[in-house]
């Protein structure tokens, strides 16, 4: 997006270039960062409190992958829609610097609880805040699952399906690649033939992805450039206009600043904006108020220290799979399957970095360049489902926080190690998770800032990630040796919190139905990954936006139906 933009009167208008980062002010400056404060700019502005007979059709909570596609297939169908959104809205151009330090206001940093045998990292690795959600700092990784994905049970009796199958998504697939203007190859090596091929030609493959090329090669193992939502070429955008091709800078985490990777600040918010959809950032929700029969009438909200209110005749929770079931549980709303907050999941994402002679330059290039799903069902696997390969293209301070955390080096050990930073290749898996009664969601007693208690998110490996985990990095060790690496070492991770609140058949073990809305309570729908029945062994923003999508029509012909 090349200039920041807000809704006034229906038109997109710049408003004052303020960089809005404390820390990247003062970098640009060159003087002490001052204390964090609101940003005097017309979208930081209180909204007037809203008359009790001001009901709009739909308010929808964060504007992410979950709600920013939604919103804007409600809008254009003609409804009245407001977004609230927890965090500002940036101005890519001026805020984005190529900076990891500088951008650690894009991810959601208040402060979350981790228990269990294998704590998640949160933070930058699960959430994200402003106009935009995660998808602000998501690398762009776009993999489509493979239609077993979704239909663990029934092919290894364990696990949970989807309450449909794969040919239910396929269009929307379709529809986003389309439309997000997605690179990739065509045709695709995995996976049922495609109507259509990717819009754009791949991303050039990075260092790493051409060392695993080599490596994997000596394998037998197929490998190919990967899906992703940023351009390698420009792209017209419906309802913003030219988006400018990839410059390959590779701080895809930290932000993109010339919008050509698809956040939903420059993809669906824009087309949302443009058909009437009202966005209201820094707009944090505490309770969502419900009429005597249930039903609910409205949310309030926290908006820069005042408390608005906003009537709906629909509520759509688009929060996240850690906010969406925080906000359940606060508000004692959706609770009579029992499982609003259980069934957490988390990838495995084990990544595995070698040392090579030749110069990688790990933080060039789009991360995720490379892909092979020859790993989806491996014949020799002792665990249920699968796992994908991927290259890893990452910046220079979270490398060196991994090191630190996963090698133990510190002082000058860690400083030499890092003299080789320029050298060093990974790659990682995502793989499925099993849900498990040990692993899930509650409130503290422990409160933040606002006085409202934090999430307290309870995980363990299972038996079936931690024998996924050890083929993988088995296989993963083989690769960058085949390749030449020397000084190979693994680093554990899990990414993507999913499954807090999933859909199914019946509310007996299920928060919502097949199309998103709650079972004991008529107008609310949640579009998120926390719906998600099954982790999936691919990343989960894609399926997100399908999901998204889909919610939206589901529920606008039930609409139609109403008013035949």
């Amino acid at each position: 997006m090349p200039d920041e933009e807000t809704l006034e009167e229906s038109v997109l208008n710049p408003v004052k270039p303020e960089i809005q980062d404390p820390l990247l002010r003062a970098l640009l400056a060159d003087e002490p960062a001052a204390a964090a404060a609101p940003v005097d700019t017309p979208l930081e502005q209180p909204q007037a409190l809203p008359a009790e007979a001001n009901e709009v059709d739909c308010v929808v909570i964060g504007l992410g992958a979950g709600g920013a596609p939604l919103l804007a297939r409600l809008a254009m169908a003609g409804l009245k829609v407001v977004a609230l959104e927890a965090g500002p809205w940036h101005n890519p151009g001026k805020d984005f610097a190529t900076d990891e330090q500088a951008q650690n206001f894009l991810f959601w940093n208040d402060e979350r609880l981790a228990a269990g045998r294998d704590p998640l990292a949160m933070g930058k690795n699960n959430s994200g805040t402003g106009v935009g959600g995660s998808t602000l700092h998501y690398t762009a990784y776009t993999p489509r699952p493979l239609p077993d994905d979704l239909h663990l049970k029934r092919d290894f009796g364990k696990g949970e399906d989807w309450p449909f199958g794969y040919e239910e998504l396929e269009p929307y697939y379709e529809e986003l690649e389309q439309f997000l203007g997605i690179s990739g190859p065509t045709p695709y090596p995995w996976g049922p033939g495609r109507r259509k091929g990717y819009p754009l030609a791949p991303l050039p493959l990075n260092g790493a992805a051409q060392l695993m090329v080599r490596g994997a090669g000596k394998l037998g193992i197929r490998t190919s450039p990967a899906a992703n939502a940023a351009l390698s070429a420009r792209y017209y955008q419906e309802g913003i206009g030219w988006r400018e091709a990839c410059t390959n800078r590779g701080f895809c985490q930290a932000g993109c600043s010339n919008g050509a990777k698809a956040s939903m600040d420059v993809t669906f918010i824009p087309l949302a904006v443009k058909h009437g959809a009202d966005i209201r950032p820094s707009s944090f929700v505490t309770e969502i108020e419900r009429d005597a029969q249930g039903r609910i009438t409205g949310v309030v909200y926290t908006q820069n220290g005042e408390q608005q209110r906003q009537r709906c005749r629909h509520l759509f929770l688009c929060a996240g799979s850690v906010e969406t079931p925080r906000l359940l549980l606060l508000n004692e709303l959706a609770l009579t399957s029992g499982q609003v907050g259980k069934n957490l999941m988390a990838h495995p994402g084990v990544q595995v970095f070698g040392t090579f002679a030749e110069s990688v330059r790990p933080n060039k290039g789009i991360p995720g360049a490379l892909i092979s799903q020859d790993t989806h069902r491996p014949q020799d696997a002792d665990f249920v489902g699968g796992y994908l390969l991927q290259s890893i293209g990452i910046m220079p301070v979270t490398f060196a926080g991994q090191v630190a955390r996963g090698r133990k080096f510190w002082g000058q050990r860690l400083r030499d190690y890092m003299k080789s930073y320029n050298h060093v290749a990974g790659i990682n898996i995502l793989g499925d998770c099993l849900p498990h009664a040990d692993n899930y969601l509650e409130l503290a007693e422990e409160k933040d800032a606002r006085g409202l208690p934090k999430p307290r998110l309870h995980f363990t490996a299972q038996e079936n990630e931690v024998r996924m985990n050890q083929h993988a990095e088995a296989l993963m060790r083989r690769i960058w040796e085949a390749a030449g690496a020397t000084d190979i070492w693994a680093f554990p991770r899990y990414a993507h919190v999913i499954g807090t609140a999933r859909m199914g058949l019946s509310g007996d073990d299920a928060v919502v139905d097949a199309n998103g809305r709650a079972f004991d309570v008529p107008n609310l729908y949640i579009c998120d990954n926390s719906v998600f029945p099954s982790a999936l062994s691919v990343n989960p923003a894609l399926t997100i936006m399908a999901l998204s999508l889909r919610t939206a029509d589901k529920f606008l012909k039930s609409q139609q139906r109403r008013d035949a």
